[in-house]
This record gives C-alpha cells, structure tokens and sequence, in this order.
C-alpha cells in the first residue's frame, strides 16, 4: 500500500467508505465515529461510546467479548452472561423497555432488538437526547455486523473485525449431513415453534438436524399439536437447564406426537442456546454432542 501513488491511495480510500455505508459499517467522522443501523438510520456519536446500556442479551455479551463490557452502565434481567454482567445495574426486563429506568442510567448510547416496541423507545430516547442504535439479531448470519458495528460505537474495531470474522467463518461452514430430525418447541399452549428464520434453525442444520419446521420463514410460528404429529420429529428440542421432561408432556392430547410418546426430547441450555451471540462455535459443539448421545 505505501508504494502506492497517492491519487490511487485516495480513491481506494473513497471506494473504501462508500462500500462501508452500503454495508452499514463504519466511516471516519471528524471527531468521533458513525454506523447506519438496521433501521436505516445514521447513529453518530460524537466520541466512542462510554456509558452504554444493552437491551438484548446477545448484544451484552458481544459488548463483553470485545473488551467494552466496562462500558455497560445498564441490562436487563436477561442478561446473565458472561458472569460479570450480573454487577451491571438492571433496568428490568425491557418487554417493552422502560424508557424512563434507561434515561436514569445516563446512557450515552442505548442498543436494542430492532422490533416495533423497540423501535417506539428509541424515538422517545432520542428525543430525551439519548443516542440510539436499533440492530437485527434472528439469524447467525447477522451476527458479524452487529458485533462490527459495536465494535465501531465502542472504538473496539479491531476485536470486534477478529470476533465478526471468526462467528462468520463459524456460520459459513455447509450444512452437515442430516442425521436425525427434530422441532424445537418454544411454547405449548398455543404450541410455537422455530422456523428457518431463528439462528436455532441453522444451528440445527450445522450438527446435522433437520428442523421439520424449516419451510416456515419466520422465526416462530403458532401450529397445531396435530401438525406437529404429522410431521413426526425424531425429537422435540427444549431451551431448558433442567433435564426433565416438560410439563406438556404429561398432557393426553401431547401423546399423538410420537416423540412425546417415546420421551424422545432434547434439553438445550437456555443459557448458551437461548441467545445468538459469540459463543456459537461452543453451541454448535454442546448440540452436537447432545445429539449424538440421546441418539444412541
């Protein structure tokens, strides 16, 4: 690059920045930095974010994996990893966020799940004059943005690039080879289930599970005890830290599910499953291994 003329190093420069806010990435900004989040909207912090509360468990623990968890001055309840994050003030359970618990903390940047109450929050929080970023966080594949962008609002760009890139090498790998299936049941009463577009659906793909619910596009999705009957999972997969069955399970109108029959069911720490974030290579590790040792 030094031996570059400096006509040609400006424009790689310029070309540089104008494909970093087609991807939402960072762009100098004189005296401080600026993503474009998941919104659309320009998020510009006049310095690196100090005092910073998240607002979605995933979102603690990437500010934690790229050394600014000392920034965090709020959480919510959820927010229980890693264990240093339960010393951080809680602002409740931020379903909806309590704008004025949030206001209390001084933020200088609030992060949250780009959702409708979500986004309602933000909006009361900028008009408090309270910077926001709002992020997608479903899928595996969005996890490297987020986690570069954070990197970016924190002025930790260089472990943020090294953690993006090591989840996005993680998330890359092909599908392997479907050995059992299964459904992950999230709620029984109405049953809901994942669909193709939860991070549970691909974390499925890449141990060798095939989720009977992968037509459906959304990330959950409200269906029938009977069809779940009918299409026959080899198990039901749980988010749960106990290893007993769920309470369903013991209902007679649960029994046309065979798996529920043969007691077939897959315990997923809630903990480590129950979030994407930047332990996916040890999830995908952890549910490989229970797999293979409930199949058997």
């Amino acid at each position: 690059m030094r031996r570059w003329a400096p006509r040609t190093h400006l424009a790689g420069l310029i070309a540089f920045a104008v494909a970093a806010c087609a991807r939402g990435e960072r762009v100098p900004v004189r005296g401080g930095v600026a993503v474009t989040d998941d919104a659309g909207r320009r998020v510009t912090l006049a310095a690196p974010a100090r005092r910073i509360v998240s607002l979605l468990p995933s979102f603690t623990e990437i500010l934690f994996a790229i050394g600014a968890g000392d920034r965090l001055v709020g959480r919510t309840t959820w927010c229980d990893y890693p264990p240093a994050a339960l010393a951080v003030p809680s602002v409740g359970d931020a379903m909806p966020p309590s704008v004025e618990a949030v206001a209390a903390r001084r933020p200088d940047l609030v992060v949250l799940y780009r959702s409708g109450p979500n986004v309602t929050a933000a909006e009361q929080l900028e008009r408090l004059g309270i910077p926001t970023v709002l992020l997608d966080l479903n899928l595996l594949e969005e996890l490297g943005a987020a986690t570069r962008r954070l990197g970016t609002l924190t002025g930790r760009q260089v472990p943020a690039e090294s953690l993006a890139a090591a989840v996005d090498r993680v998330v890359s790998q092909p599908p392997a080879p479907s050995t059992q299936s299964l459904a992950f049941i999230v709620w029984d009463n109405p049953p809901i289930v994942i669909g193709a577009g939860s991070y549970l659906d691909r974390l499925a793909a890449l141990v060798g599970a095939r989720n009977v619910f992968h037509d459906v596009g959304s990330p959950s999705a409200q269906v029938s005890i009977e069809t779940i009957a009918a299409r026959d999972p080899d198990f039901l997969a749980v988010l749960s830290d106990s290893a007993l069955p769920p309470a369903y399970a013991s209902r007679p109108e649960w029994r046309v599910v065979r798996a529920v029959r043969d007691r077939r069911f897959l315990f997923l720490p809630g903990q480590l499953f129950g979030r994407p974030g930047p332990r996916a290579a040890d999830a995908i590790r952890e549910f490989r291994q229970r797999l293979e040792a409930a199949a058997r």
